[in-house]
């Protein structure tokens, strides 16, 4: 029985999900054609993948390019809070004196921040990587160095005991146990990377043939080609999904065994 259970559930992870994205989708069709909906107003999922496989040559670079700096974004992102959470959990006092300025960078919009950038830097993509570095930075820093305090007091005492150093206490101890933190932190800042990238595009206002989907989405919505907009909606959602599930994947790969998170 219990052999059966398990082989069950990882069909019904998938089935589930697939059930209800094309009842949502299959609805959505049926309201645009029951009711006639104009596609300037509202298109049906048809149509938007219709669109998306017409126009794919001329959103593809647009999309790699969202891509490239969200990764780069989530790169930078994921070195900059795990090298500072590692630090703030070998000096408490480095960590009081940083923690506001990472607050800060967490609680200010990115909105309110993208123009003053867009000034300091004078470049559109470095405005827009920056913004999205931001608001990726903080979810991996909070949630690594939650991890690395969780650590189970009893052995931080017998690490003390033996006499092990803040470097081996650091790498065999605290990091081990803050793996499963960190790859929380990872999953939110993997989406927050690639929101952050679109939302600064539309507020740095960058146009041209080198720049991501948020600038097509401007230019479909300007031409009154809701479409081609609803398309390039597509993609930035199934990017989205994607950084999702590889996280996912990864955090199964790593964690599944020995970890209460991800079963056997």
């Amino acid at each position: 029985m219990a052999e059966a259970g398990r082989q069950q559930r990882p069909a019904g992870r998938w089935l589930a999900p697939l059930l209800a994205v094309s009842v949502f989708f299959a609805g959505w069709e049926a309201a645009v054609r029951f009711w006639d909906i104009p596609p300037y107003l509202l298109p049906g999922p048809l149509l938007v993948l219709q669109t998306l496989y017409d126009n794919f040559g001329s959103l593809a670079g647009s999309w790699w390019v969202t891509v490239r700096i969200t990764l780069t974004a989530l790169a930078l992102a994921t070195f900059g809070g795990v090298a500072l959470a590692g630090a703030f959990a070998l000096s408490r006092w480095l960590e009081w004196s940083l923690t506001p300025f990472a607050v800060v960078l967490q609680v200010t919009p990115i909105i309110a921040v993208a123009p003053l950038i867009m000034i300091l830097t004078d470049s559109a993509s470095a405005t827009v990587l920056i913004c999205a570095w931001i608001v990726a930075f903080f979810p991996v820093l909070a949630n690594t160095l939650a991890g690395l305090r969780s650590a189970d007091a009893g052995l931080v005492e017998l690490f003390r005991l033996y006499r092990a150093s803040r470097w081996q206490t650091l790498r065999f101890l605290l990091l081990p146990t803050a793996l499963p933190y960190f790859l929380s932190g990872l999953k939110v800042a993997g989406g927050l990377s690639l929101i952050g990238a679109v939302v600064a595009e539309f507020t740095a206002g960058a146009a041209g043939r080198n720049t991501g989907l948020a600038s097509r989405i401007l230019e479909a919505a300007f031409r009154t080609e809701i479409p081609k907009m609803f398309a390039a909606l597509v993609l930035v959602s199934l990017t989205g999904v994607a950084i999702h599930l590889l996280f996912e994947a990864l955090s199964r790969r790593l964690l599944r065994g020995w970890h209460g998170s991800e079963p056997r």
